[in-house]
């Protein structure tokens, strides 16, 4: 739960700590194999059933957050195997990219209704009248219900005046809107990777921890430490993050932790935004019924294996990390890019094989936090004379964290440039919702339409990376957008520099777009 600090989030937080720090420090294979003993180092066990199993799966957490992969726990060797292909700045993500450390699943049942000591056994008993089986009986004065006639069809649970009947469902099968989780044999979570769209929600809703996402903060950190310049290109969810007072101060903080510069994503939104503009006014509904913004992967992704017809309808445009990632390589040749932001799915798109050469590295800001303190950088030892705020980007580039913000964006370039011209906008937050807007819109209730889905509730703000409540972000990205003296990509201080338009459309051009080529790709080295 985003927000919260749970000894779940701080086992993730010493996870990244520890690989941040083996990482600055140059550690060996034999010191990484004693990790799990220095981070645990007692002999009686704090969260599982015993200091053996917590170890094994502090290891296998220590593997995927090296870029490693994720071991069943018949499968033995040393911990540190495969550390040597992985201690590389060009080593990227192999398959999959979400894990369930199995032998830390709690198996947890998929879907029951039970009826809980709060049954008052009342006379009327509702929950008896309501149900469809006649599932439930009174039983020593208490509803009872009978599992081989249950349908789960919920019911009893709303008829329930004390609300003494609940309806469990395995929280990670709740969170995933694109129906990914499924039981293995043992009743256990497992992911099916040809629905899977690697949203990490399922990672962010599991109580265990038994859910885990490989990380690159092992090879970002090699690369930090080479000759070679490495950029952080910093998505707009950032605000608020690691403190109201981050936003003044956070370039400074990556210049502390090894970065050359830090630039705003937003820039590249703004550019988004106007190639969106121009897509939707050039084909719906001329020859597209409506179009779909391109900007989330997991929306995109939910859209291309679900309704693959739909392809055509999503917009050509590269979203704002590959454009701001070319803008930083075109100004500073022979960099690095490294994409900090909130969302599990961008390590997905920019593995893709035409984005490899633009980002080379994603960090969530959770991992980037684990960053900050194995380095002993902290934002509140920034002096003023340090601070280097960002200041190019619109308050429209800002709004793209939000759900709601892209569209809405979109709408204010094409108010510009077709004055008049009706822009009529649905969209959707979540992947189970995204899911009913594309059916809705497969059955033609959309025509004319912009559509905007984030696979994430709230948008980028809710997504699995993220440190803090997603609605407190969403309010001080609100605020940063009001306060933004360029409101739209047309008053962008970054968008006036490109004064070249043949640059400008170079940048932007379908030629570097590959969206529809998204299934046919080959993802992983």
């Amino acid at each position: 739960m985003r927000g919260l600090y749970s000894n779940k989030t701080a086992i993730r937080h010493m996870v990244f700590t520890e690989v941040a720090r083996f990482a600055y420090e140059g550690g060996s294979k034999e010191e990484f194999d004693q990790l799990p003993y220095q981070m645990l180092p007692s002999e009686h066990n704090k969260f599982r059933s015993n200091i053996f199993l917590e170890r094994a799966v502090l290891g296998e957490r220590l593997r995927t957050a090296m870029g490693l992969p994720y071991r069943p726990a018949s499968q033995g060797g040393p911990l540190s195997a495969g550390l040597e292909e992985a201690a590389t700045g060009e080593r990227y993500y192999t398959p999959p990219l979400i894990n369930v450390i199995k032998f830390a699943c709690n198996a947890c049942p998929e879907k029951r209704v039970m009826v809980t000591n709060g049954c008052q056994g009342c006379l009327e008993h509702p929950c008896m009248e309501v149900c469809p089986k006649n599932a439930i009986s009174m039983v020593n004065g208490k509803s009872t219900i009978d599992e081989s006639k249950c349908i789960k069809c919920g019911k009893c649970v709303a008829a329930c005046p004390y609300s003494a009947i609940i309806k469990q469902e395995r929280p990670c099968t709740r969170a995933c809107g694109a129906g990914a989780i499924k039981n293995d044999e043992l009743g256990r979570a497992e992911i099916d990777q040809n629905k899977c769209v690697s949203c990490g929600q399922c990672l962010v809703s599991c109580p265990f921890g038994a859910i885990v996402d490989k990380s690159q903060i092992y090879q970002c950190i090699t690369s930090l430490k080479s000759d070679v310049p490495v950029y952080a290109a910093v998505a707009p969810a950032f605000v608020g993050q690691w403190g109201d007072a981050c936003n003044e101060k956070v370039r400074a903080v990556f210049k502390r932790m090894g970065f050359e510069d830090a630039v705003e994503v937003s820039i590249g939104a703004d550019l988004c935004t106007v190639a969106e503009a121009r897509d939707f006014v050039e084909e719906v509904p001329s020859k597209l019924d409506f179009m779909a913004t391109s900007c989330c992967p997991a929306w995109a992704a939910l859209a291309k294996k679900n309704f693959p017809q739909m392809e055509k309808n999503i917009s050509m445009a590269l979203t704002p990390m590959v454009l701001t990632a070319r803008l930083i390589k075109k100004e500073h040749p022979g960099c690095k890019v490294a994409f900090i932001g909130p969302c599990a799915a961008k390590k997905l798109e920019a593995m893709r094989r035409t984005i490899r050469s633009d980002v080379d590295y994603v960090l969530t800001f959770e991992e980037v936090a684990g960053m900050m303190e194995a380095k002993g950088v902290s934002f509140a030892d920034i002096p003023q004379n340090e601070y280097l705020p960002f200041n190019e980007a619109s308050g429209d580039g800002y709004g793209f964290a939000v759900s709601g913000g892209v569209a809405e964006a979109v709408k204010h370039v094409i108010a510009k440039t077709n004055p008049g011209m009706e822009v009529k906008i649905a969209k959707a937050e979540g992947l189970a919702e995204c899911k009913k807007l594309l059916m809705m819109a497969k059955a033609g209730k959309y025509k004319g339409y912009l559509l905007e889905g984030m696979g994430c509730p709230g948008g980028c703000v809710g997504g699995a990376g993220t440190i803090v409540d997603p609605t407190k972000t969403t309010k001080l990205v609100q605020t940063t957008v009001k306060a933004k003296s360029a409101m739209t990509p047309f008053d962008s201080q970054y968008l006036a520099k490109l004064e070249d338009v043949e640059e400008r459309a170079k940048i932007m051009s379908a030629d570097f777009s590959d969206g529809a080529a998204w299934e046919k790709e080959t993802f992983f080295k």
